[in-house]
């Protein structure tokens, strides 16, 4: 009671932001290591925040392109883990393959922009009523907002699920 409670009264970003930093802290360090935000989950968007500092910029003082590619891999699969969670189903969640358009240098925080959030729902559904693997293109903008909404980089990750046994 209390426990539902004290999480009732979390916001929603904050909520989400410690949903994916234990998943790093457990799951895959790396993620945890770079210090994502979420800014916004939600049934239109699904925007994660980097932010360039010591660990995640380069010797040009712009943004490592693998913590880039983590960005986006966490836009990407953060709406299908959420998904996948609520339905309480083991599914399996990889990328099948990752393709990348580096268009100038992020030289500030990096918000990590997917708008498929529908989509990624339906598709989540589909893969829990067909029991088999199926794939599904995922596109995510990467933007620096402190330098306008002109996007420096440009994703598409081919997510790939299938319901375990």
């Amino acid at each position: 009671m209390l426990k539902d409670l004290i999480i009732k009264n979390i916001p929603k970003k904050i909520q989400d932001t410690l949903y994916v930093r234990f998943f790093g802290l457990t799951k895959v360090p790396l993620i945890f290591f770079v210090s994502p935000s979420v800014v916004r989950l939600d049934d239109e968007q699904c925007i994660v925040k980097i932010p360039l500092n010591r660990r995640t910029k380069n010797h040009l003082n712009s943004m490592y392109f693998g913590v880039l590619a983590t960005g986006a891999d966490l836009a990407g699969g953060l709406v299908a883990m959420k998904e996948i969670s609520e339905s309480k189903k083991r599914v399996a969640l990889s990328f099948k393959d990752f393709h990348a358009e580096f268009l100038k240098r992020a030289e500030g925080d990096v918000h990590f922009i997917c708008t498929q959030i529908p989509e990624i729902k339906k598709f989540v559904s589909e893969v829990i009523a067909s029991g088999e693997r199926m794939n599904f293109p995922v596109h995510i903008d990467a933007i620096v907002p402190s330098e306008g909404t002109e996007a420096v980089a440009k994703f598409i990750l081919t997510l790939s699920l299938k319901l375990k046994k």
